[in-house]
């Protein structure tokens, strides 16, 4: 059974979001209001209703398409007397089913822990009843603090793990830089198929399902295009009200997506356009929350073979500077592949060097990442004209010659 936001949103994601996580849907309530109600999330009239549909229907669990705030859930229950849970939790459910890697496990568990923090309280109201009058502490209470401590000593302890892997990241990608290969992130709405995309343009073999936030932890794959080595991840899906908690807990791996060079928006084109519509602001209200949303992006549009003549027209009017793509099929792959040349080089900043002789591992290194370079031998060193990636250029700063430092 399912009761909805008052704004009349369609539950076919939520449905989608239950079956994911193993959960049968025997039916749905909605309510339009300007608010939900305070108390109960729903009316005293609709939730009679769904008290009366989810006992005709023997549902055995109320969700909830949007958060619940501790005390409506708790009334929510008492008044239906049976679980109620939110988006929220259901979501949380499905990232602790998928997380494989040990950051994902980490990021999850502080996730509910944080989540779950304020509606601890619930779980000891047995206990409470057997507390003295004013003036004294019962052993419920007693348990109550001492739950909540334990799970404010385990977050802190998990927040400092997680900044370990931060910086096991950091140096990783310190490591990638040296090496200047461009760093290209697919981001988009969750089961738009980017892992199946990371795979046709890698050749990697990355576990891929139809389900929601099959991928949970980013894989990064290398490929080369146009004859220049690329970096390719594939980050966790995006949602409509994607919780803050999982924002936050997944700030590590969501950064692969801040830092990259350029973003491959990855949308499911066979959606109706509206819907379609939706997943794309969705995706770019999570980039702007991570910090991500300034970076050079290409919109691709995939699916294509699931499209007939007049939405592939429609799309292409809709979206011109969209690439049209199948991941599955190949169709479209090449043009892609040259829009991310053509991207990575408008980003190339044009240096002119002199080199010293004895500087012959930095000529190397710039050999490796330099975009058309002439060089010229003279009686003061290598004079190196080319186009660079804006971190080289800045390395190479001092051998600059038009800005009198060489």
């Amino acid at each position: 059974m399912i009761a909805a936001l008052p704004e009349g949103d369609d539950l076919g994601e939520l449905s989608e979001l239950l079956d994911t996580a193993g959960v049968g849907v025997v039916g749905q309530a909605v309510q339009h209001r300007e608010l939900p109600h305070p108390n109960t999330y729903l009316g005293p009239g609709k939730l009679l209703e769904v008290k009366e549909q989810a006992k005709a229907a023997d549902a055995n669990l109320i969700a909830c398409d949007d958060e619940l705030s501790p005390r409506q859930e708790r009334n929510l229950e008492k008044e239906l007397g049976m679980p109620v849970v939110d988006r929220t939790t259901v979501i949380l459910d499905i990232f602790a089913g998928h997380a494989h890697s040990a950051e994902g496990k980490l990021q999850v568990e502080l996730a509910q822990l944080e989540y779950n923090l304020a509606r601890m309280r619930g779980l000891w109201t047995h206990l409470e009843r057997l507390g003295g009058g004013i003036g004294t502490r019962g052993p419920g209470e007693t348990q109550i603090e001492t739950d909540r401590r334990l799970a404010r000593d385990r977050i802190a302890a998990l927040k400092r793990k997680l900044a370990e892997v931060k910086s096991s990241r950091a140096v990783m990608r310190a490591e990638r830089e040296r090496a200047h290969l461009p760093e290209v992130a697919l981001a988009g709405y969750t089961n738009a198929g980017k892992s199946t995309l990371l795979n046709a343009l890698t050749g990697a073999e990355v576990g891929v399902r139809d389900r929601l936030f099959h991928t949970l932890d980013p894989n990064t794959r290398a490929t080369r295009i146009d004859g220049r080595a690329f970096l390719l991840t594939d980050t966790v899906g995006f949602i409509r009200k994607l919780p803050h908690q999982l924002v936050e807990a997944f700030g590590a791996t969501l950064e692969e997506t801040r830092l990259a060079d350029l973003v491959l928006h990855v949308v499911d084109a066979s959606s109706h356009e509206d819907e379609m519509v939706d997943m794309l602001r969705a995706v770019d209200v999570v980039l702007e929350d991570i910090g991500a949303g300034d970076r050079p992006r290409i919109l691709v549009l995939n699916k294509a073979d699931a499209l007939d003549a007049d939405r592939r027209e429609e799309l292409l009017h809709r979206h011109p500077d969209g690439v049209l793509v199948s991941a599955l099929t190949g169709e479209g792959l090449d043009i892609l592949r040259d829009r991310l040349a053509q991207e990575f080089r408008a980003t190339l900043r044009p240096v002119d060097l002199l080199l010293p002789f004895d500087q012959g591992g930095r000529l190397a290194e710039l050999h490796e990442v330099a975009g058309d370079l002439v060089r010229t031998d003279t009686a003061d060193g290598v004079r190196v004209r080319a186009r660079v990636p804006q971190t080289v250029a800045e390395r190479f700063a001092r051998f600059d010659v038009t800005n009198g430092h060489a």
